[in-house]
């Protein structure tokens, strides 16, 4: 019980400087330079080529395939509230997670997979990302509030995002 109380106390801390308002606007969060190694981008490559889909390698070692670029000159940064619709799949077409409403997240919050790819997209864009466990949850399992297992450590994943708003 401890234990709890002080991670509880470190994490609300924690938040409170990171929401700590200063003269001016900034942004708390920077670029991550994380890379892909070239055995997570040779794996994505031989799953994008099995499925016949067609993929653009970013610097970072993800892939990608936009649909809709959207319309409208404002890319969303890190600090950016988006909205948007998606569905997260495993290579195996397990889905395991969706929104197909609209949710907003703020953009730095994000995995480092999706803060690369969505400044690529504007209003109304929709992309397929396929993005190495380096760019995405790495080593760590994701489990839901039941404990059940969703995505397994060093899992490649493919999300359909659709941006439908950047403030």
């Amino acid at each position: 019980m401890k234990k709890i109380v002080i991670l509880f106390g470190m994490a609300f801390t924690l938040a409170l400087s990171a929401c700590k308002k200063t003269g001016t606007a900034s942004c708390p969060y920077s670029e991550s330079a994380t890379v892909a190694s070239s055995a997570e981008i040779t794996a994505l490559q031989g799953y994008i080529s099995s499925i016949s889909a067609t993929a653009t390698q970013h610097s970072s070692g993800m892939f990608y395939n936009i649909t809709n670029p959207g319309t409208g000159t404002v890319a969303p940064a890190l600090c950016s509230t988006i909205t948007v619709k998606y569905t997260g799949k495993l290579l195996t077409g397990a889905t395991f997670d969706s929104n197909t409403t609209g949710t907003q997240f703020q953009l730095g919050v994000l995995i480092v997979g999706w803060q690369k790819a969505l400044p690529l997209l504007r209003k109304g864009g929709k992309i397929t990302l396929y993005i190495p466990p380096s760019l995405g949850y790495g080593s760590r399992e994701i489990r839901d509030n039941n404990g059940t297992l969703l995505i397994p450590s060093n899992s490649n994943l493919v999300f359909e995002v659709e941006l439908m708003d950047v403030q």
